[in-house]
């Protein structure tokens, strides 16, 4: 028998607008319950068809939408043609920029739900992040196989999220070699960058900043750079480039830190001109302060805050904090460059967020460019959220 997931009278509004989710709150009764990630056909309140999607039993959002194409079979085809049509969308800017590592599928946006891979030359690294993409794992690994069957699968499904799902963590080689301890990429025209795909941050690196690396460059010439929360030092890559007198990186990790000191030295550019601090960005800014000491740009790109709406209200206090102090250390006609990546803090959210910060360091602003994530990080017209990224270049008075 199908399994069918009926909903509440009135609660089809966002499915017959093509958004990808039902929250538990909408589902009225489910009929012949499939295993946890099993197939589900979602039906109105009288019963008709509206989506083909995989059912999540342990999660708040109870299902997710495949295809709202009741003919439409999902198997090893089905990913092939979703994962070959996500590829396709983005070789012209592969092609354009000489990358040699791009996200290939970015989940929801490219209607494959719970399901992020990036490609790191000839290495595709998976997160599985849903019940269903779970449970289509051998379909998924099948038809990356027959895609890209020069290329190596490596999992790195050792997110929290995956609790929320009923899964457990898990990383390790699907298919093929084990990545090296360091891979070298390249970007934006011959940048190159060490990844450890294995144990790095997301599926190794922030393929989401990749534009936004470069656009530090002109706001450099001249100018001393600290880049807080540096990971392995991308962004101040390009503050050399753009020819910036002195860069300060700051991170918690000693290992990205040591990273970064070999990108300056691969990328033939200034050593002398960088300083690696290992130390608390909170607790070094607040230090840099009360010595008086300022820059002239300042790069804040935080982990996420919050990993809920719940969390939010604690995320906004700990931007403002942070940016607060940031501003207070900045040159006259410096230059902050700040982010979030939390997805549950909106654009306008966060905008509100900085210029109260700068309020309380006693200083204006003016904003001079929004910046978001990178364009193989698309953003599906019904599904808002995939709008996580936030940044804004403000000119400090």
């Amino acid at each position: 028998m199908t399994a069918q997931l009926i909903l509440h009278e009135g609660r089809e509004k966002s499915l017959k607008r093509r958004h990808p989710w039902i929250f538990s709150k909408a589902v009225k009764e489910v009929r012949n319950a499939p295993q946890n990630g099993g197939d589900i056909e979602i039906l109105t309140s009288d019963g008709a068809f509206l989506a083909k999607g995989s059912y999540s039993p342990n999660s708040q959002i109870r299902a997710r939408v495949w295809s709202f194409d009741r003919e439409e079979t999902v198997d090893q085809a089905f990913f092939a043609r979703r994962i070959s049509e996500a590829a396709a969308a983005r070789e012209l800017m592969l092609k354009e920029t000489g990358m040699s590592a791009s996200r290939l599928v970015d989940a929801e946006s490219d209607g494959l739900p719970g399901l992020i891979i990036d490609r790191y030359n000839n290495f595709l690294v998976l997160e599985v992040l849903s019940a269903g993409a779970e449970y289509h794992l051998r379909e998924i690994t099948g038809a990356l196989r027959e895609l890209f069957p020069e290329d190596s699968i490596y999992e790195r499904s050792d997110v929290e999220v995956r609790t929320k799902e009923g899964l457990e963590l898990r990383k390790g080689v699907i298919y093929g070699e084990l990545p090296p301890e360091e891979l070298a990429i390249t970007e934006n025209g011959g940048m190159k960058i060490l990844v450890n795909i294995q144990e790095g941050h997301k599926t190794g690196y922030y393929l989401d900043q990749r534009d936004n690396r470069a656009a530090l460059a002109k706001y450099c010439k001249g100018k001393s750079v600290l880049n807080c929360f540096s990971y392995t030092g991308g962004f101040s890559l390009y503050a050399l480039k753009g020819r910036a007198v002195s860069v300060a990186n700051v991170d918690v990790s000693q290992k990205a830190l040591d990273i970064a000191k070999k990108n300056i030295v691969l990328n033939h550019l200034d050593p002398g001109r960088v300083k690696f601090i290992r130390e608390d960005v909170f607790s070094f800014l607040r230090k840099e302060k009360k010595l008086g000491h300022t820059y002239d740009v300042v790069v804040l790109d935080p982990p996420k805050f919050a990993e809920s709406k719940s969390q939010l209200e604690k995320a906004c206090r700990g931007y403002k904090d942070i940016n607060m102090i940031a501003a207070s250390i900045i040159n006259p006609g410096g230059y902050l460059m700040t982010y979030s990546c939390s997805g549950h803090m909106t654009p306008d959210l966060f905008q509100k967020v900085v210029a109260d910060a700068l309020l309380d360091a006693g200083r204006d602003g003016q904003i001079v460019e929004f910046l978001t994530q990178a364009s193989d990080h698309p953003v599906a017209l019904p599904y808002p959220e995939a709008l996580y990224l936030k940044g804004l270049v403000v000119r400090i008075k």
